[in-house]
């Protein structure tokens, strides 16, 4: 015979094990929501501006923990709701797509009004946030939010080939967020991160799309890929790389050995993208151009840290 006290503890272990489930699926469809990857990644180039600035004025960071704090809770915010409004235009076409298709907007988990609701709110705190800081850090966060939502997301990517450049803007305006929170003035240095972000971003893409092609093709989505084809995306991501070259030069305060470490990692890049040119597995390519590009933004701006203090 059964044990009615085992039953009863049997019951109640699996009651609070469902219920982790729950929750831990709740937080994964609510990440999956916001992109927390894409949300993650854009703080690394908000508090390499940051901490820039800081480090150029002559401010302390530990004595600015306030304003640290402000800037990327808010950046994170506006980041994190533009991406669920994101999700929530998006729901028509992400099912023809496989890294889309599991998405909370698509598989019914998260219900439209939800997503966009809950995108605003996060749009409206995050720019509280950043309105602690400076004026110009909270209108440069709004245009960042216009240019993804409304420019890229509403407008250019459904309909032209150079949506990628257009996106391009939202993906650029993090580190002058970080920057202006502190520095209002922008200088330079702060326009030479928005050039870097900015030129980075369309080989990274386009090395994605290249590998993507006939999900973007079956979404009607115009990437350049599916309009042009592999050899014509082959001359833009090597044009586009090609432009990261001088830009470390506006970065001359970090010190000769970053400018070497950046000038290395461009020609290193460069050189992968000709390669391009002489292999014949253009997706075996396309995937190490991807790989390399992440590697290049994260090895580029935790060393504009590193050497910002050595």
């Amino acid at each position: 015979m059964s044990n009615p006290k085992a039953y009863s503890e049997a019951s109640v272990n699996d009651g609070i094990g469902t219920i982790g489930l729950e929750k831990s699926t709740a937080w994964k469809d609510f990440f999956a929501l916001i992109k927390i990857g894409i949300v993650n990644s854009n703080l690394i180039t908000a508090f390499t501006g940051l901490w820039l600035a800081l480090h150029f004025s002559g401010m302390r960071f530990l004595d600015n923990l306030d304003i640290v704090f402000f800037t990327l809770a808010g950046s994170a915010l506006i980041i994190a709701g533009s991406c669920s409004i994101n999700n929530y235009y998006d729901r028509d076409i992400d099912p023809y797509m496989e890294r889309t298709k599991g998405r909370p907007t698509v598989n019914g988990k998260v219900q439209p009004v939800i997503a966009l609701g809950l995108g605003l709110a996060l749009i409206l705190i995050g720019t509280m946030f950043l309105f602690l800081t400076t004026t110009t850090a909270a209108v440069i966060g709004i245009i960042g939010v216009f240019s993804y939502v409304v420019l890229y997301t509403m407008w250019s990517k459904r309909l032209y080939v150079s949506n990628t450049i257009v996106g391009s803007i939202s993906g650029a305006v993090p580190p002058l967020i970080g920057w202006a929170a502190v520095d209002p003035g922008l200088g330079p240095m702060a326009w030479a991160l928005f050039a870097l972000m900015f030129a980075w971003q369309p080989p990274h893409f386009y090395a994605l799309a290249m590998r993507r092609v006939e999900e973007y093709r079956a979404a009607g989505i115009p990437m350049l890929p599916v309009v042009k084809g592999f050899q014509v995306t082959k001359h833009h991501i090597v044009i586009w790389v090609a432009l990261l070259l001088p830009i470390p030069f506006f970065l001359g305060s970090l010190g000769i050995p970053f400018l070497i470490l950046a000038t290395l990692l461009n020609l290193g890049w460069l050189a992968l993208g000709i390669y391009g040119y002489k292999i014949k597995d253009d997706i075996k390519w396309a995937k190490l151009m991807f790989v390399y590009s992440l590697q290049y933004m994260t090895i580029m701006f935790v060393a504009m840290v590193i050497f910002s203090v050595i």
